[in-house]
């Protein structure tokens, strides 16, 4: 390979089911802001709120999966 080429790089994979992308985070913050009457200035606050949520879903979901696996028979 010469210099002038870059070297490849791995195509990008699609986000897991469980993944917090970018979309869910703006439709969140979305549905938040306007649940607090749409006001002006806040965006960020918002995002970080929307993040925030999702996050812990994201492990409240994780801990109940873990919670709810059959136990092993004891013997």
């Amino acid at each position: 390979m010469s210099d002038d080429q870059p070297a490849s790089s791995p195509a990008p994979s699609a986000p897991g089911p469980d993944a917090i992308t970018f979309e869910r985070i703006r439709e969140r913050a979305y549905e938040l802001w306007e649940r607090n009457h749409r006001p002006e200035g806040f965006e960020i606050e918002f995002w970080l709120l929307a993040e925030r949520e999702l996050r812990k879903e994201r492990e409240r979901r994780k801990a109940n999966d873990g919670s709810t696996a059959p136990e092993p028979p004891s013997q």
